[in-house]
């Protein structure tokens, strides 16, 4: 039996190897991905080289990543519709904090509101995904490879950022570790808010 938009995920045919699976991100806007970029590349050069900065929707938090077997069709079968649903949004972020008792450094957003509802309209979307490790928490990571000095855990827990990020489109890309991820799809978020 196949399952349709709307329906809870089905449990994953079978486990996939760690590093493997399709993640759904949310680039931000140039201004503000050379900022984060410019801050990456301070403390964590592995990580600026590896994507440009993003909220990842699906695959970390909240959801693990898709299963790796999915076809682009039923990514777009799943996702086009939710993604042109939902209007772009601005969202404000915190300052840097530790990530769930780990070593990695993000800036936080508010895990409620749009940004929750298209998140979980994606979880219940019928694809299959890996489970979680954390609850849904969205954020931009600053620091992620690199095992900072106290000195540069301290400079990069003070560092504000005041731009909102802007999103206006989601991109699904196939993780193969040790292999650079490869783009599968990209949507705009097209919906019209109600203030609009």
């Amino acid at each position: 039996m196949t399952s349709k938009p709307g329906d809870p995920p089905a449990k994953p045919p079978r486990r996939w190897r760690p590093g493997t699976g399709i993640y759904v991100i949310a680039p931000v806007q140039p201004s503000l991905s050379a900022l984060i970029l410019d801050i990456q590349s301070r403390f964590d050069p592995k990580l600026a080289r590896m994507m440009p900065p993003h909220i990842t929707l699906i695959g970390s938090s909240g959801a693990g990543p898709i299963a790796p077997t999915t076809t682009v069709a039923e990514l777009k079968a799943a996702l086009a519709a939710i993604a042109a649903s939902t209007p772009p949004m601005t969202l404000a972020l915190g300052a840097p904090v530790r990530f769930m008792q780990t070593e990695i450094i993000v800036l936080p957003m508010r895990p409620y509101g749009p940004l929750r509802d298209l998140h979980e309209r994606m979880v219940k979307s019928g694809l299959s995904y890996s489970p979680p490790r954390f609850a849904f928490t969205p954020h931009i990571t600053l620091s992620f490879y690199r095992q900072l000095s106290a000195e540069e855990r301290r400079a990069v827990l003070s560092v504000r950022v005041d731009e909102p990020a802007l999103v206006t489109e989601i991109h699904c890309s196939l993780s193969n570790d040790p292999q650079p991820a490869k783009h599968l799809l990209t949507l705009p978020l097209a919906g019209v808010s109600a203030s609009d």
